[in-house]
């Protein structure tokens, strides 16, 4: 089967060609680009919608029992889940701790290094100004 034969009958078929995409397994993967066959990483999986409940993340059980302290319901809270989920990317402060600790100790040696490397270099090539511009 030729590409032009395949693009001949789609074209012929303008009203089929929404279902022809999506029905023809092949003519999907000849589009594609390199046939599919040189993909290096792995198959992106799309998480269960169901793994992520509002009851597992106490932000949103807060936000909940609020909206139904009003009278209304948030039929989409769900979708906000996998962001605040503890398990997944731990509390407000653990997230704080790790923004602000997670170069500390490259930065400390850093500046260890340079202050030894100045220092260093001070001693042995002395300023011969005296202060004076």
């Amino acid at each position: 089967i030729s590409l032009r034969l395949i693009f001949s009958k789609l074209l012929s078929y303008p009203s089929k060609l929404i279902c022809s995409l999506h029905c023809t397994s092949k003519l999907v993967k000849i589009i594609r680009m390199g046939g599919g066959h040189h993909e290096h990483y792995p198959k992106m999986v799309v998480p269960d919608y169901r793994i992520y409940k509002v009851e597992n993340c106490p932000e949103l059980v807060r936000v909940q029992k609020q909206l139904a302290a009003k009278g209304l319901k948030d039929p989409w809270l769900r979708n906000e889940v996998w962001r605040l989920d503890e398990k997944e990317f731990g509390t407000h402060s653990t997230r704080f701790k790790l923004m602000v600790f997670r170069g500390l100790k490259w930065g400390l040696a850093a500046f260890a290094v340079t202050t030894a490397l100045e220092t260093a270099y001070d001693h042995f090539y002395p300023d011969t100004h005296h202060g004076h511009h």
